[in-house]
């Protein structure tokens, strides 16, 4: 079977990074791939890591040249999906890589984002309790933003296993500057950046807030409060996410890591590490893999998980990939086999 794809935004860094990934999958075309500012360049000019794809052109980002492929990824800046996505054919499987169908909550999104709420389709989190078995045969699907990805993986296991409270969860993210986007950006020049780290979305404000908490709360069955800090990091690209909550009376350092291990133990890219040993960005850099690793503070009686991922990978294409493959029936890893790069 070979499935006819479009890829649009392919000039950013999330649509450069799905056709890197769709470029070894041996069951894909690649057809349309498209671009808004940056339509009528070669793509090996803006992309030039892209080789086999170096001589395409981007076309026009437009429903009619996005339309008659069986795959759709749209890498569109948030808010700009919906109105692209209305317009496609319903046979068509359509992956939105941006924020616009990840809320459920009509109010959350219009708190958060500050536009009319599009809806929401299947999250494409599989690894999350019930997850995988709603993206089977799904036709349209929303890919995690890349905070939440990390976010929600490190305390999953927990609330599922009704291990913590739901009132105190506090995620601290370090993410590498290409979270930010192509865009130029004064913040992001080297010179603000290397050899430094700085703090932003401070105080209860960041866009990723509301979807940790949908996805926490499902699995807790009530309401949970996330307190989120997100950091800038001087590296190109990965996530280290610290997270920690209170556990609830009389649960033991064995329970909480027997229940991270039925979690994460048949999972093919989430990585519960021996203990003893740390995740870090380095060993996932460019792969679809996720490491964790868990203690228990029993001076604070909250557990507190480590987790490394690729905020481009995993936290984005790799996740769409990986999502599209099982809404066709497809082995999940087919196309993400690669491994870690180190160094």
């Amino acid at each position: 079977m070979t499935i006819s794809v479009a890829v649009s935004g392919a000039s950013g860094y999330a649509g450069g990074e799905v056709l890197r990934i769709l470029a070894a999958h041996p069951d894909v075309e690649i057809g349309a791939i498209t671009a808004h500012s940056q339509a009528g360049q070669r793509l090996g000019g803006i992309a030039p890591h892209l080789h086999a794809l170096a001589d395409r052109v981007l076309v026009d980002t437009t429903v009619e040249n996005l339309a008659g492929h069986d795959v759709v990824f749209l890498a569109l800046p948030h808010g700009a999906s919906a109105a692209v996505a209305e317009q496609l054919p319903e046979s068509a499987l359509v992956i939105d890589a941006g924020a616009d169908f990840r809320l459920e909550s009509a109010e959350a999104w219009e708190k958060f984002y500050g536009t009319k709420h599009a809806g929401s389709w299947p999250y494409g989190l599989p690894e999350l309790p019930g997850q995988r078995e709603k993206l089977v045969g799904a036709k349209r699907i929303a890919v995690p933003g890349c905070y939440p990805t990390g976010g929600q993986l490190s305390l999953a296991p927990g609330f599922a296993a009704n291990l913590l409270e739901p009132d105190d969860v506090v995620i601290v993210s370090a993410s590498g500057t290409s979270g930010a986007g192509k865009s130029a950006k004064t913040h992001l020049l080297g010179a603000e950046v290397m050899g430094s780290m700085s703090t932003y979305g401070v105080g209860g404000v960041h866009r990723h807030i509301p979807e940790m908490e949908q996805g926490f709360s499902k699995l807790a069955g009530e309401p949970v409060t996330v307190s989120f800090t997100p950091t800038l990091a001087p590296m190109p690209r990965g996530i280290l996410t610290t997270a920690t909550a209170k556990v609830k009376p009389g649960v033991t350092e064995a329970q909480l890591r027997e229940a991270w291990a039925a979690a994460y133990d048949n999972e093919l890219f989430v990585h519960l590490l021996p203990e003893g040993q740390w995740p870090t960005t380095g060993a996932v850099q460019a792969s679809n893999h996720v490491q964790l690793q868990l203690a228990f503070d029993t001076h604070a009686n909250r557990v507190i998980v480590s987790v490394a991922l690729d905020n481009l990978t995993k936290g984005t294409a790799g996740a769409a990939v990986q999502s599209m493959n099982i809404a066709l029936g497809l082995e999940e890893n087919t196309g993400l086999l690669m491994q870690g790069v180190a160094p």
